[in-house]
């Protein structure tokens, strides 16, 4: 593989890498299920998932995971069939 052919292929990988789940705060799910669904979703620690629920009640939304959008599309599909309003951008 050439110089250019490996830059070229990092940074696709760069901008590939460049998505987010935002998850929104709401009134209707609890801190225990939003932690729940961050663990299994997400594949959070516990206390990731934890602080993650507190930024999104306090601040309104949180970007709970980053990577592709390959990657990101189910994860969010399952926070999204939990209840839980989620984006990807």
């Amino acid at each position: 593989m050439s110089v250019k052919e490996e830059v070229a292929e990092e940074v696709l990988e760069k901008v590939d890498s460049e998505h987010e789940i935002i998850v929104y705060n709401d009134d209707v799910n609890t801190f225990d299920h939003v932690i729940e669904v961050l663990i299994k979703a997400c594949d959070h620690e516990p206390m990731q998932a934890e602080q993650c629920t507190l930024l999104i009640h306090y601040k309104g939304k949180c970007g709970v995971k980053s990577g592709s959008m390959k990657d990101l599309k189910p994860r969010c599909s399952k926070i999204l069939e939990e209840g839980i309003s989620a984006e990807i951008v």
